[in-house]
């Protein structure tokens, strides 16, 4: 691919990711979002999780993310249905996840739920952003090879006195790793055929975790129960990167300034990164719209809130959150101005024009 020297300080990300990747991180509180189920077919056992579309503007696409549930055999699958019985749905939605799953005991069984639940996080889609700018950094096309540690940093996670990391810190990246590699996502694209309409169903993992290494080699560890049960973390993590159409294949991806901001908050819950899951959503529309003279976009206020996981009924705080998120993004220079705009019935919109120098599409 040859590269233009305006694009000299960007990297692409998948441009059908990133039409898939707010619907599938949509949190357990958003409307479209279907409680969990058990479900099996001929190829065996899975805990899934459906996003419908609730779309007036074909801009949302129904998700369903499942977990296979491997090597399970009838006795554990009877089990398994006994613990989903304990869990509670409705104190999920209300309370929170750690509420909803405190009647079930086995921490294999809470992590599963609390992947699924929890799948595609701003942290995660942060990771998975830091993978993107990896493969364009090392050229190896969808593989991508890094350091524990070094993703760590760039979380702005703070090293011990030993210069490692807390071991909180670290079984939460290798479950972070795992869900991603192991939740598949399910979603339908429509296809144009001689006799009408038609749909290809596609089945896809965000990435793959290939291989890993351990640095101290009589250390036991294994990459799933290390996700189910313990809190350990490899040194080191070979993954392919499943949706990786990208520059060289399609051409569809957007552009990422190479400087983008990926730190985590000190102290602060993941899904409260609403700068984040505000500039993944700007990307999503870029895809699926058309950019007015190359900058402007134009969306609606309530596909943004909700977009936002700013679903509570208090207007003014998710107001606060809103334009204060935009003045971050403001700050950094991914968006250059934003107004609100009337339109039909009451509804409002919101235009933004957007930076191409920071995020724009090919």
């Amino acid at each position: 691919m040859v590269v233009d020297k305006e694009q000299d300080s960007q990297f692409p990300v998948d441009g059908g990711l990133l039409m898939v990747l707010p619907r599938a991180g949509a949190s357990i509180r958003n409307s479209d979002v279907q409680l969990p189920v058990l479900s099996s077919d001929g190829d065996g056992y899975y805990l899934e999780m459906r996003v419908g579309s609730d779309s007036i503007d074909n801009s949302e696409v129904a998700v369903t993310r499942r977990v296979p549930l491997d090597d399970l055999s009838d006795e554990e699958w009877q089990e398994l249905k006994v613990q989903y019985a304990s869990l509670n749905l409705a104190t999920i939605r209300d309370k929170g996840i750690t509420a909803g799953l405190e009647k079930i005991h086995d921490r294999r069984i809470q992590r599963l739920f609390v992947a699924l639940l929890t799948f595609l996080n701003p942290r995660q889609v942060a990771i998975v952003i830091y993978l993107y700018r990896e493969a364009a950094r090392q050229g190896n096309g969808p593989n991508v090879s890094f350091r524990s540690n070094d993703l760590l940093e760039e979380l702005g996670y703070t090293r011990t006195k030993d210069r490692g990391f807390a071991s909180k810190v670290r079984s939460q990246l290798n479950r972070d790793l795992v869900s991603l590699h192991r939740t598949e996502l399910i979603f339908a694209q429509s296809l144009k055929k001689n006799d009408g309409a038609g749909a290809k169903v596609t089945v896809k993992s965000v990435l793959r975790i290939k291989d890993y290494e351990i640095d101290n080699v009589p250390r036991d560890f294994d990459l799933v129960k290390a996700a189910d049960y313990t809190y350990e973390l490899a040194d080191a993590y070979t993954v392919s990167l499943e949706f990786f159409e990208g520059p060289s294949r399609t051409g569809d991806y957007v552009l990422f300034t190479n400087s983008i901001d990926i730190k985590q908050k000190l102290g602060s819950n993941a899904k409260s990164d609403y700068k984040m899951k505000l500039l993944v959503y700007l990307a999503s529309r870029i895809k699926w719209d058309t950019l007015r003279d190359g900058q402007y976009l134009t969306v609606s206020k309530n596909y943004l809130f909700k977009n936002l996981d700013l679903l509570g009924s208090n207007v003014s705080r998710n107001n606060q959150i809103f334009w204060r998120t935009i003045e971050e993004l403001q700050e950094e220079e991914y968006i250059i101005a934003a107004q609100e705009l009337p339109g039909k019935k009451g509804t409002l919109s919101v235009q933004f024009q957007l930076n191409s120098k920071k995020i724009g599409s090919n």
